[in-house]
């Protein structure tokens, strides 16, 4: 089955112009310029963008990822989906052993039906004065066999780990990931400077919503921020929502890492797409009012309501950054992340069509995965 969408802008690695493109069985098979060749589905002169790759993202629309039911999952996918994150990891939170492994049980059913595109255990080895929303109760050093316990309840679909790195064992469990596959993401830690670079080199590769759940910058004591924006083997999760981040951090650290290393996240929680109200997140229970979500003891921000339609148009109205690089740090770094930039993260030919489509605002208008639409754009 062959479909050409004309009259649009397209978005690439390599620039804005305007186009058109053909999809056959799912995939890119050519990317033109100018008016399209013959009848094509009309875009109304609309932006064409990759699907987004959210690879860190808790719930939505009601929903938690940590309940392990897969029906709940299944929606929660779905809502994301329709905001335009095409591929996305279900992001877990710290539990005891054995509802982690249920759960990760239950979402390897959902990978394996292609909802999901794998998932990301956040703590349960994270530091306590850095735990932000985690239970503290349940936090517990690097286990190296529990770790191979979970890998093995996800069945093979674990990809990343949020892990502290000053903790003990943590070198350990962290060069154990990586020899499994799974990213080491650095965050959630009270780390120096000295003990970051050490997980870098054991093979950390991510830092987990960074500034967040860390130690702030310091002339003197640089601490993991500095660490993890300076080494070029790491790319940074960001969170855009106007809360988690002022805009001139956010800009200070895209320029510091660039959109090759930089991965817009959602860490989106159970009341994206709800409104405000009262939250499970794991065991702890969340409150939002006016779109943030806090925990209802102690108040630390608890992930947030954003999905990626809007942390797109955040990067590029609010934080001023050109469309080209906005796709990158929506796309296809984080496809790169996860080992994907073949398949997904870029409007290129032989790729798959996961599109997403922005009206003159930049505000969603449409969603293609895999050359289907599940959001068609309204006719212009």
């Amino acid at each position: 089955m062959s479909v050409t969408l004309s009259d649009l802008r397209v978005v690439t690695p390599d620039g804005v112009h305007d186009g058109w493109l053909t999809i056959e069985d799912g995939r890119i098979t050519h990317i033109g310029r100018g008016p399209a060749p013959g009848n094509g589905h009309g875009l109304g002169g609309r932006t064409v963008v990759p699907g987004f790759v959210d690879i860190h993202t808790h719930g939505g629309a009601g929903g938690s990822y940590p309940d392990g039911d897969p029906e709940t999952a299944a929606a929660i996918a779905a809502f994301h989906l329709g905001h335009g994150s095409t591929t996305a990891l279900a992001s877990l939170v710290t539990a005891a052993p054995d509802t982690l492994a249920r759960a990760a049980s239950a979402l390897a059913d959902l990978c394996e039906q292609g909802l999901i595109a794998g998932i990301h255990f956040e703590g349960p080895y994270i530091s306590k004065a850095r735990c932000g929303a985690h239970n503290p109760a349940l936090l517990r050093d690097p286990d190296r066999a529990e770790f191979q316990a979970l890998l093995k309840a996800g069945r093979g679909h674990v990809r990343m780990l949020t892990i502290a790195t000053e903790l003990p064992n943590a070198l350990d469990v962290i060069r154990d990931a990586a020899a499994e596959g799974v990213i080491a993401a650095l965050g959630h830690s009270d780390a120096t400077y000295e003990e970051t670079i050490a997980g870098i080199e054991a093979g950390g590769t991510v830092a987990t919503h960074l500034y967040n759940a860390m130690p702030s910058l310091n002339h003197r004591a640089p601490g993991p921020i500095a660490a993890l924006l300076q080494d070029e083997r790491v790319t940074v999760e960001l969170i855009n929502d106007g809360v988690h981040v002022h805009p001139a951090m956010l800009r200070l650290a895209m320029h510091e890492a660039g959109a090759s290393r930089t991965a817009l996240i959602t860490d989106a929680m159970a009341a994206a797409g709800i409104g405000d109200g009262s939250y499970p997140l794991g065991q702890m229970t969340v409150n939002v009012e006016n779109g943030v979500a806090r925990l209802a003891e102690g108040g630390s921000i608890a992930g947030s309501t954003l999905t990626m339609d809007v942390a797109f148009r955040r990067t590029v109205r609010e934080v001023g950054f050109p469309l080209v690089e906005a796709a990158l740090m929506a796309s296809l770094t984080p496809a790169r992340v996860l080992g994907l930039d073949g398949e997904i993260g870029s409007i290129s030919v032989g790729k798959y069509a996961d599109l997403v489509v922005l009206d003159d605002d930049l505000r969603l208008a449409g969603v293609m995965k895999r050359g289907a639409w599940v959001r068609e754009p309204a006719a212009t």
